[in-house]
């Protein structure tokens, strides 16, 4: 009688649920920290702005995420949404995998521009989106971003970048790689005008962008572990020969060797932001 006992339980203690049961579970109700492998309800993740509660992982954010956590509420005003992306070398399937990824993220392009307001300071603000082709920057991602510091030059206003993107984008060629110059070319005429402009570098910060408008910043800040670089760890490993440190090309690293000025959690961005806006605030604006 005992031995049916242990039975019963041992048999309950394998019962995998039924399809059905695993289907009243609705999709994306949780979330898995890849880091700690901790499950967080989504709606209690989106209250500590996509960070991990248990160790302070920082999720990739969408565009319009980081407007909400950012702005002054109802201050941003979004420009140029109706760039589209051409497919100049005919690349196969390219037109289809833009359209997708638009449909899904609701952008035109891998980046969102506008002007708004953060802590009462008006500011012109690029952010690029990984969810959008991982945030590749083609010739209508360096378009937007110049207009918007072009936007900048004229109001006399800062401009705020926040990078998050694997780099050029192939599809496009040289087309993609001439938007390095051009939006640098733009920053250093916002720059002769005496106007601030402040880089936020995220995970992922790599390519043709880390080497081009994110690396400039009058003061460039990164997230907490955020990958910065321009050519893959295993590529510098193998060119130099030598074995890299565990933290390389982390904001950490970049921090300690001076290429970036503070690392900032996601949570403090918002208001560390708005005291440099202020500090530097001109007379008119």
């Amino acid at each position: 009688m005992i031995r049916d006992l242990f039975k019963k339980n041992s048999h309950k203690a394998v019962t995998i649920p039924s399809e059905e049961a695993k289907n009243d579970v609705p999709e994306g109700l949780m979330t898995k920290c890849p880091a700690c492998k901790e499950i967080i309800l989504t709606k209690d993740l989106m209250k500590t702005a996509k960070v991990c509660p248990k160790c302070d992982h920082h999720f990739k954010m969408t565009a319009w995420e980081r407007v909400d956590c950012l702005f002054d509420k109802d201050t941003f005003e979004p420009m140029d949404s109706h760039l589209q992306t051409e497919n100049p070398l005919r690349f196969p399937s390219y037109t289809e995998k833009v359209k997708s990824d638009a449909a899904k993220t609701g952008l035109n392009e891998a980046v969102l521009t506008g002007v708004g307001k953060i802590g009462g300071c008006e500011v012109a603000v690029a952010i690029m989106d990984s969810h959008f082709r991982m945030g590749s920057m083609g010739s209508v991602v360096g378009e937007k971003i110049t207009r918007a510091v072009e936007k900048a030059t004229e109001k006399n206003i800062p401009v705020l970048i926040f990078s998050a993107s694997g780099g050029a984008r192939m599809q496009e060629g040289v087309l993609s790689l001439m938007q390095m110059a051009k939006t640098s070319v733009a920053l250093k005429r916002h720059s002769d005008k005496g106007l601030l402009f402040i880089s936020i570098m995220t995970y992922p910060t790599t390519g043709g962008v880390s080497a081009s408008f994110a690396s400039v910043g009058d003061i460039n800040l990164a997230e907490p572990k955020a990958l910065i670089g321009f050519a893959g760890r295993r590529v510098i490993e193998q060119t130099v020969r030598e074995k890299l440190p565990e933290d390389f090309q982390t904001a950490e690293f970049l921090l300690e060797h001076g290429q970036v000025d503070a690392v900032i959690h996601r949570c403090d961005m918002a208001e560390e932001l708005a005291k440099l806006l202020k500090l530097h605030e001109r007379e008119g604006n």
